[in-house]
């Protein structure tokens, strides 16, 4: 199809046009079949076209599609706020708002942040990725393409590096980065919030140290300091559970939710302690489409599905699948340029690096176009888009599951 009227700022990843999709299938419009291991960049947990997701949009674009909240409360809204108090795991009174995406969900964290505290600076960390808005362009932990020709950003920002086994970056050493922080850059007495992913997507699936999210969690408590954790890739069992923080040892004051919250239907939310979301004034959160009906509808069944019992099962199977996959690769020296698998539960990614160990992004391109040609469609990930994130469907049939780690083998076999 003719793309002429498309803005040329969209960077496409696989040049093809989708015409339908079921579970963790897709079609183009030439009829061709792709396994699909990119699911909307992590929206599609539940797969495409859930049958409960589309009952229930179906079943609610009858009866309403749409009210803003704020003009007249609506009863999607209310159930899905309900409903995602009980399931997100706090220990403390929570509240939230809907918005309409990831990023907007990101932007409202910021101004609550700032209404709640007083103050005004924020600190994120190296490849951190949290939306492509202005404010939240200068949280990212990376320049292209996105801060790119856009001017001054809104701020104060600072950057921290990641520690992770995945980064090489221990705890030891990002806390000694903080320390100079504050010794050289901004008192910690200025510093509204910290914001990160416990997992790292655009990052390259890199897993945050529990130790140093609990020093930080130690911080934060004795300066007044809140702590923001963006799941919005890694939420609603991506990670083998609910959401991944749990994994580190700590609770965040504010979560940050989207993608698979509602089954590829436009939702995110901000939900954290009551009193932070109402430190604003009346009328200071809001937004005409935000939690939208028939989103609403499509969270809640999507929220059916999300037992404890299922995410583990789903995430259990995926990620076992993927790592054996990977130690025969390696055992059988599959290919030269294989790394490491980076990230948790069914998060993973596949790294590929030269014999100096630098990136091979190249090579990640030859996979992603070859896998493409034999029906396996990949993303890349990571500062240098070396590492191939896998993002399949959590309820994948098992079969399918193997037939596109199949794929990705032969293309990985075949580099030079």
């Amino acid at each position: 199809m003719n793309q002429d009227s498309i803005s040329q700022s969209i960077a496409i990843v696989h040049p093809i046009t989708l015409s339908h999709g079921r579970n963790a299938e897709v079609w183009d419009t030439d009829g061709k079949r792709y396994i699909d291991f990119v699911g909307g960049i992590g929206v599609l947990n539940l797969g495409h076209c859930n049958p409960a997701v589309v009952e229930a949009i179906q079943a609610q674009a009858a009866r309403l599609t749409h009210y803003a909240f704020n003009a007249a409360p609506h009863a999607p809204y209310l159930a899905l706020m309900e409903r995602l108090s009980a399931f997100v795991p706090l220990s403390y009174p929570l509240a939230g708002m809907l918005t309409n995406s990831g990023a907007e969900a990101a932007e409202n964290a910021l101004k609550v942040a700032r209404g709640a505290t007083g103050k005004r600076a924020v600190i994120a960390f190296d490849g951190g990725f949290h939306g492509r808005t202005l404010a939240t362009l200068n949280l990212n932990g990376k320049v292209a393409p996105y801060k790119q020709r856009v001017g001054e950003l809104p701020g104060p920002v600072y950057h921290l590096p990641y520690p992770s086994a995945d980064t090489g970056v221990t705890c030891d050493q990002a806390l000694a980065a903080l320390e100079r922080l504050f010794s050289v850059e901004i008192a910690v007495e200025e510093v509204a919030a910290f914001i990160f992913e416990p997992v790292q997507g655009e990052g390259g699936f890199l897993a945050l140290d529990p130790a140093f999210a609990q020093a930080l969690r130690r911080l934060c408590d004795s300066h007044g300091i809140l702590l923001i954790a963006d799941e919005i890739q890694s939420g609603f069992g991506r990670t083998g559970q609910r959401f991944d923080y749990p994994r580190l040892g700590i609770e965040p004051d504010l979560l940050l939710l989207a993608k698979s919250i509602a089954g590829g239907m436009p939702l995110g939310a901000v939900v954290g302690r009551r009193e932070l979301l109402g430190a604003l004034p009346k009328g200071g959160l809001g937004g005409t489409y935000s939690g939208n009906p028939l989103a609403c509808a499509a969270a809640l069944a999507s929220l059916e599905q999300m037992s404890d019992t299922n995410l583990a099962t789903w995430g259990e199977r995926q990620a076992q699948a993927i790592a054996q996959r990977h130690q025969r690769w390696q055992q059988v020296g599959l290919c030269r340029y294989l790394g490491r698998l980076t990230g948790v539960g069914a998060m993973r990614g596949v790294e590929l690096v030269n014999q100096d160990g630098s990136p091979a992004p190249a090579q990640l391109a030859q996979v992603l176009e070859r896998a493409r040609a034999r029906g396996l469609l990949l993303m890349p990930s990571g500062k240098a888009r070396h590492i191939i994130r896998l993002l399949a469907p959590l309820t994948i049939e098992p079969h399918v599951l193997e037939q596109g780690l199949t794929i990705l083998e032969q293309c990985l076999a075949e580099l030079d």
